[in-house]
Formats: C-alpha cells, sequence, structure tokens
C-alpha cells in the first residue's frame, strides 16, 4: 500500500488543486482559531468542492464540543475528523464518519497505551507550529498502529523521517508554506514526492 499522504491547512483553490496535483491522499481543513489556517465551515465546503471525490477531507479541530462539531458536519460534511483523542470520545458521531484520534508527544507520553491497531496521529506538544515530535517514541507508536506522523516535516527532512519511523502516513501544514497559512505548490510536490519515495526503498 502506498504511504498515505495529508496536507493541511489549505486556505485557497488554487492551494486544494496544487494539493491533488501532488499527489495528496486527503487534505486538511483547519477550525481552530488563532491559527492562520483557520476558516469557516461554509469556506471550508466550497474549497472541498475543487478537489475529485477519491481525495479525504478532514476537518481539523483541537478539542471540540459537540455543538462545535455539529456545525462543522452540517455546513463541512466531512469524510473523517481529526481532534485530541480525549475529545474524540466525549463527541457524538455519525457512525459512517472516519476519526483520525491525536496524541502530542511529552516526556511522559506512552505509546503501548494508545489502543492497538488503532489508526491515529502523532505530532509534537503543541499544533500548528511546526514542532517535531520524538522519532523514536512515534516509532515505537507506528510499530502497533497506523500512525500519521505529523509536526515539523518538510520537504528536506520527511524522507528521513519515513525511513526512521515508519510511519502508516505523513500529515504537513507549515513545512509546505511560503508564509504563514500560504501553501506553495512546489513544496508540496516535492514533499509527496520525497515520502512516497523513501516509503518505497524502507
Amino acid at each position: 500500500m502506498s504511504l498515505f499522504v495529508k496536507i493541511c491547512g489549505v486556505k485557497t483553490v488554487k492551494a486544494v488543486e496544487a494539493a491533488v496535483s501532488a499527489g495528496a491522499d486527503a487534505i486538511g481543513f483547519n477550525f481552530f482559531p488563532p491559527s492562520p489556517r483557520c476558516l469557516m465551515p461554509e469556506q471550508a465546503a466550497q474549497l472541498a468542492g475543487a478537489a475529485p471525490q477519491r481525495i479525504l477531507r478532514v476537518a481539523v479541530m483541537l478539542r471540540p464540543v459537540q455543538k462545535e462539531w455539529e456545525q462543522v458536519l452540517a455546513e463541512f460534511k466531512p469524510d473523517c475528523l481529526q481532534a485530541d483523542a480525549d475529545s474524540l470520545a466525549r463527541l457524538s458521531l455519525p457512525s459512517a464518519l472516519r476519526t483520525l484520534p491525536v496524541y502530542r508527544d511529552h516526556e511522559q507520553f506512552n505509546p503501548e497505551s494508545v489502543p492497538a491497531a488503532t489508526r491515529c496521529l502523532f505530532e509534537g506538544a503543541r499544533s500548528g507550529i511546526g514542532q517535531r515530535p520524538d522519532w523514536k517514541r512515534a516509532a515505537r507508536l507506528a510499530r502497533r498502529n497506523e500512525m500519521v506522523l505529523a509536526g515539523g516535516l518538510g520537504p528536506d527532512n520527511v524522507a528521513e523521517a519515513v525511513r526512521q519511523v515508519r510511519p502508516w502516513g505523513v500529515d504537513v501544514a507549515s513545512g509546505v508554506e511560503s508564509a504563514p497559512g500560504v501553501k506553495d505548490a512546489a513544496a508540496m510536490s516535492e514533499f509527496v514526492r520525497a515520502a512516497r519515495q523513501a516509503a518505497m526503498q524502507r
């Protein structure tokens, strides 16, 4: 199976089209202020219309309460919800909705605490700032789960991350931007190419 690649935090139709052209499997639409990538649900719905149906549309939230989530669900209608694992557990969700629980890295994080065979995302201690998690802890998590590695990745280091961590997938936001919230088409293309090439060689 090909390495799963998600490009997160798109804000324009041009960025959506560039992510699709680069070969991304999923596009993340952010709904948490004060991120420079934050959108309103109706904006995200319009942008998502520029992507073919094969692209997974991911609603990216942090710790949503039910009312916030229901607004995103009603207006955006995502294929998948990404949010903190503990928050996801408290939400009422449609049975057909895919989820991507988020775990954040810290010194006391125990990869074995995540239920085995769970598809999840692992990132640095803080979201959206390009903070890299510990790749050794990430590798332990990847051995037991379909783990998407995020945080601090870019075209220059994603190949090494794939080789060391051996994740199921990778996720990038600020690492393919020319300015906060502004996606760079060439960087997205190089990121996907480097990640997939490394996955084929491992």
